[in-house]
């Protein structure tokens, strides 16, 4: 399904944070990115992962049924733990247009680290904010 097919489905969005499993490398995390672009493209969805060297956060939407799928897979994911729904809901337009998953890694955990204690659309709000700050690589 092409990102333009899945745009005219019912578009939804997960906000999550987690913590990398601690018997994983930091590394880890590029295997990860290179997994969820391909199934990604082919499920529609799109979105971004900020990583500090220990917590993930991710924002990603497509169809309804597809990032509720990838929720799913990501709560039984061992290479997380920790995993905290901060936002999700239907979405009106997409905000990842370009791209299946963008990546951005920062130092430290202060950019995301209040996050976790957000919930609904302040936790949206305060990551859309950030997002302006991150290095962003496609």
């Amino acid at each position: 399904m092409t990102p333009e097919q899945a745009s005219a489905e019912l578009l939804y969005e997960f906000l999550y944070c987690s913590l990398l499993a601690p018997d994983l490398p930091p590394a880890t995390v590029g295997a990860i990115v290179t997994q969820a672009r391909a199934r990604n493209a082919e499920d529609g969805i799109s979105g971004l992962l900020v990583f500090d060297g220990q917590c993930f956060c991710q924002h990603f939407e497509g169809p309804r049924e597809a990032v509720q799928g990838l929720m799913a897979r990501l709560q039984r994911d061992p290479r997380h733990v920790a995993l905290v729904v901060v936002h999700d809901g239907p979405l009106a337009a997409r905000r990842y247009s370009g791209f299946a998953m963008g990546l951005a890694e920062c130092e430290g955990p202060d950019p995301v680290s209040g996050l976790r204690a957000l919930r609904g659309e302040a936790a949206l709000a305060h990551f859309l904010a950030l997002r302006a700050s991150f290095d962003i690589s496609t």
